[in-house]
């Protein structure tokens, strides 16, 4: 740990809407691979210090302190008058801290061993501020880092306050500082707002600092993209891509087999076992988590479910809230909804729907079934076009398959209902009476053949 830590405090700056985001929502609240935006940066600070950070939150103020809870402490800015004034509103929480590192909300990719080299160049020159910068081929609205002709910074100009040579330049501001406490606040106060927008520019403090005889120093990010804000739906895709490249990357060295890495869509959230092969054009969110070596084949989609060892997922798979035990098989073309669980060794074939439906150890439901609000006991085989009808217009009600039974094929159960041990139906049935075990139960119209019936039509 550096030993700046012990006596470091950071703030974030995540007081602003984002309007070129088009949305109704703060950016900050946006989610990157399964998590708001906010959320990397907070773990960031987390990494870095051991004091909850300081947020300086406006708009939708109520919104981020809810979704934030109790992982940073905040100060309020009620009116946006430039990043000096938000910085201040946190001086009554951070005013006497040694150091302040400044992190922006909108900036979730930053890794914390950047940071470091930022906080030792700091500890080592003595500066009075320290900030990241980066070399960008399009430099568009970021500050312009301003060298004199031995290379010191001097300062730094807001896009908008440019003029057309300093556009030119292509060396920016990351946005992300360390300052030394005692220089910082009681300079923030005495902010000039003499600028195209009238604000108070944390990064006229520069100037102010190096008329004052303090030193200023700069650390060049070793990837711009660390230093990428999110300030449009474009920022917002190429940071998510970012972070699932990262979470990929991290995967594959703990013995995760991606056939084409960059086809698949994975949240920052989800966790997969060795000997896992993962297929192209896969999408797993949310809270899933995947056993060892599971085949996870095109096409399928998961959101929060827990998957055992083992398991085989075929083309085309959803599943979202469910849990499939060790050895079991699902699709191609399943559809498991919330509720469902399928017990070890569960066969669940192509276009099989189920929903809160419980599979005991191998049972199976091979093809084109619905199974919904129920219980199938271990063994059970459930045949082609079987169907639980759980809903009667009113009410949800369940169905009950005990161990072992057999459900011939277009059998329709009518729940309530239960299905005995070792009881059979016959295919084409309309169960609406329990059965008892070991009993056949069948509700078939007696055939009959009329011979000679379609010649005679044919005639008339």
């Amino acid at each position: 740990m550096n030993s700046l830590d012990n006596n470091l405090d950071v703030i974030i700056l995540a007081a602003g809407q984002g309007t070129r985001m088009k949305s109704a929502k703060i950016k900050i609240l946006h989610a990157a691979a399964g998590r708001p935006i906010i959320d990397y940066v907070l773990d960031l600070a987390g990494a870095i210090s051991d004091r909850p950070p300081v947020m300086v939150i406006g708009h939708q103020r109520e919104s981020v302190q809810k979704a934030v809870g109790d992982r940073a402490r905040f100060a309020v800015q009620d009116e946006q008058k430039g990043t000096g004034h938000a910085v201040l509103q946190a001086a009554p929480l951070v005013d006497g801290a040694r150091h302040v590192l400044i992190l922006s909300g909108d900036v979730p990719l930053t890794r914390p061993e950047t940071l470091r080299r930022l906080l030792d160049e700091h500890e080592r020159s003595q500066n009075a501020l320290t900030l990241l910068t980066m070399v960008l081929d399009d430099p568009a609205m970021y500050g312009r880092i301003v060298r004199d002709a031995e290379g010191a910074v001097t300062r730094i100009v807001e896009a908008k306050d440019a003029s057309d040579d300093e556009k030119q330049i292509r060396e920016v501001n990351a946005g992300i500082y360390v300052f030394d406490g005692e220089h910082l606040f009681d300079n923030l106060r005495n902010l000039s707002t003499d600028n195209a927008q009238g604000e108070y520019y944390l990064t006229d403090l520069l100037g102010v600092l190096r008329g004052g005889g303090h030193r200023v120093g700069a650390v060049i990010a070793g990837d711009p993209i660390e230093a990428l804000g999110v300030n449009s739906r474009a920022d917002l895709a190429s940071v998510e891509g970012e972070i699932q490249r990262r979470v990929v990357i991290q995967l594959m060295a703990g013995g995760v087999t991606f056939r084409n890495p960059a086809t698949v869509v994975i949240d920052s959230t989800v966790s997969i076992g060795n000997d896992t092969v993962v297929y192209p054009f896969v999408t797993i969110e949310g809270t899933t988590s995947i056993g060892s070596r599971c085949v996870i084949e095109p096409g399928v989609h998961l959101t929060n479910v827990k998957v055992g060892d083992d398991v085989y997922l075929k083309t085309g798979t959803v599943a979202e809230d469910a849990i499939i035990e060790d050895e079991a098989a699902v699709g191609p073309y399943a559809h498991l909804r919330p509720g469902t669980k399928l017990g070890r060794h569960v066969k669940v074939g192509n276009f099989v729907e189920t929903k809160k439906a419980v599979f005991g150890e191998g049972a199976k439901a091979s093809h084109l079934s619905y199974i919904g609000d129920a219980e199938v006991g271990a063994d059970v085989n459930i045949g082609a076009g079987t169907i639980t009808c759980n809903y009667d217009g009113v009410n949800k009600n369940k169905t009950v398959i005990e161990d072992g039974a057999f459900i011939g094929s277009d059998t329709q159960l009518v729940a309530p209902v239960r299905i005995g041990q070792g009881a059979y139906v016959g295919a084409g049935s309309t169960i609406t009476k329990d059965v008892p075990a070991e009993a056949l139960a069948l509700s078939r119209t007696p055939q009959r053949i009329i011979e000679g019936w379609a010649t005679r039509k044919k005639t008339k």
